[in-house]
């Protein structure tokens, strides 16, 4: 049995009152965004990124549209130490780019720290130190006043050094496990950097608030950021930052409340990697707001390459359930659910409408370079009609008559459960190829003319086979193709009539393809299906007649 009693709540709730957050039903605009991927993301790497790695994964968020890159710690290995150089002395820094570097607030660092980023174009000088009861009682083994005065040494020298090195600087402070660390406390400790720091609104200083380890549920992570954001001091000048983890699997909830209550930033990684279970997912949050309506500032137009060179470069996997990137997210499988999505995409395209409402499916794929044929609907046992019929449709162009696209329906369902896997659009097309479609055995008709006769009857003079037995016929019917479903029960001695018939243009150029789709139904009450193409109207007709009749004829067991 698990014992639970060992575990207690190790959070520190803001005071009451700070829960105003809770009226706003959405974000209206997008935060500052920080992609920490090739710092936090890289050390939680099995093997971390090399130097040609990070410099692909840093051109990848400049692309994506990240205005400012945590680049790493560079005082902590060499590869780091020669990534922000290359970085600065190759002039890989666009302007609207700033680069961030992470310090601990020891002196040392720190000054190795501005001796690695001299010269950058701009630059945060990122310094923190841990502020937890956990981390003051079991790790430094000290009293809040000294771990306070940890980070003022710490901003004190970061801005003596900004003023000695060449560089355009700015500054951002944490109180690292601020999960863990009583709300006032924390509070103190921010404003007493801000105190020596002096931001003023025309260079703000960044305040970040890690949830380091998640600790309690997201309405109380949003209530403690909301009393941080009222009580700052320099709230004009200072720029509320989060860096949410997601020990608990809420790091999207704790983000999204976070900005509710005030946060003006948020540090992220691509598809949620980092320490432990990871940093809060720049992907899902971003697509998040998008699908409300509000554009994040982040490109994700071409995902699947983004996942292709994340999981190149960092031998991480992003998972097929991922929100967004995954390989399945838009998959449906259910018939139900295809069904829903189908009429729902016919629903869009007969009104022409540009609001996304279609069942199912939370945002457009095409917008993020998927595409509906492989990411929508997917075909296996659990597949129905209306998924198979949309498959036909968008990929080959065949619109099936209702019942005709059932019993397809059932026999792709019958190969997918016999194969016991996911049959590809070419694999639905072949079923469909192979039971209905131009079946010329065993009667064919080769040769067909037809004359309008005094009594305004069709007579159709054909060249029949059965079985390769050929023969002539002449029959009458009150249309062409009356005529030749004469022909074929006076020749076999069959009992049927023509129940079903439609036909659409299969393709768009004036030469195009006619499709054609006979329903026959039989003396037992049965109906046999059978469709033709052709570029002539009449040939299809011809086609589709035949092929139905000899799926009903196979079916009486002759």
């Amino acid at each position: 049995m698990m014992d639970a009693s060992k575990y207690s709540p190790g959070y520190y709730p803001a005071p009451a009152g700070y829960d105003t957050w809770v009226k706003k039903d959405h974000i209206e605009k997008a935060p500052a965004w920080c992609s920490v991927d090739l710092r936090d993301g890289n050390q939680a790497l099995i093997i971390p990124m090399s130097l040609e790695e990070k410099l692909e994964f840093y051109q990848m968020l400049v692309d994506i549209g990240f205005k400012e890159i945590e680049v790493g710690f560079p005082a902590a290995s060499e590869t780091e130490y020669e990534f922000l150089r290359t970085l600065i002395d190759k002039n890989m820094i666009p302007e609207d780019v700033t680069v961030q570097v992470l310090t601990q607030c020891r002196d040392h660092i720190i000054r190795k720290t501005f001796e690695a980023v001299k010269g950058a174009p701009s630059a945060v000088i990122h310094f923190y130190n841990s502020t937890s009861v956990a981390q003051r009682e079991q790790v430094f083994k000290k009293s809040k006043e000294e771990i306070k005065q940890i980070a003022v040494d710490g901003a004190k020298l970061v801005k003596q050094l900004s003023e000695e090195y060449e560089g355009n600087f700015r500054f951002e402070y944490s109180p690292e496990s601020f999960t863990g660390t009583e709300p006032e406390y924390a509070l103190e400790v921010c404003n007493a950097v801000l105190d020596i720091m002096k931001p003023t609104p025309d260079k703000p200083m960044i305040i970040n608030i890690p949830s380091t380890v998640q600790m309690s549920m997201p309405h109380v992570y949003a209530t403690q950021i909301e009393y941080m954001s009222k009580n700052l001091k320099y709230r004009d000048s200072v720029i509320l930052s989060l860096h949410p983890h997601n020990d608990r699997g809420t790091g999207v909830a704790d983000a999204e409340l976070g900005v509710l209550a005030g946060a003006d930033r948020i540090e992220c990684c691509l598809f949620g990697n980092g320490e432990r279970t990871g940093n809060v997912d720049a992907v899902t949050l971003a697509m998040n707001m998008y699908s409300h309506g509000v554009d994040p500032g982040l490109d994700f137009s071409d995902m699947p390459s983004i996942a292709e060179v994340y999981e190149r470069v960092t031998r991480m996997q992003v998972y097929q359930r991922s929100p967004y990137a995954g390989e399945l997210v838009f998959a449906a499988f259910s018939g139900s659910h295809q069904d829903a999505i189908a009429k729902g995409m016919n629903y869009r395209a007969d009104r022409k409408e540009h609001r996304w409402t279609v069942p199912y499916i939370v945002i457009d794929p095409h917008d993020i370079g998927r595409t509906y044929d492989a990411d929508i609907i997917r075909i296996n046992s659990q597949s129905g009609k209306g998924g198979i019929g949309f498959i036909l449709e968008q990929n080959y162009g065949y619109v099936l008559p209702p019942k005709m696209r059932e019993e397809l329906g059932y026999a792709v369902k019958d190969v997918s459960d016999e194969a016991h896997k996911e049959l590809k659009p070419d694999e639905v097309f072949r079923v469909f190829e192979e039971k209905y479609l131009n079946i010329t055995s065993p009667a064919n008709l080769s040769k067909a003319h037809f004359v309008q006769e005094e009594n305004d009857q069709i007579s159709a003079s054909v060249k029949i086979s059965l079985h390769g037995e050929e023969h002539r016929m002449v029959s009458e019917g009150n249309g062409r193709l009356d005529a030749i479903a004469n022909t074929i029960r006076d020749f076999t001695g069959s009992h049927f009539v023509l129940e079903t018939y439609s036909e659409h243009a299969l393709d768009s150029e004036s030469s195009s393809r006619a499709a054609c789709y006979v329903g026959l139904r039989w003396s037992d009450g049965k109906i046999s299906w059978g469709a033709g193409t052709d570029t002539d109207i009449i040939r299809a007709g011809i086609k589709a007649i035949v092929s139905a009749f000899n799926n009903g004829y196979v079916q009486e067991g002759h």
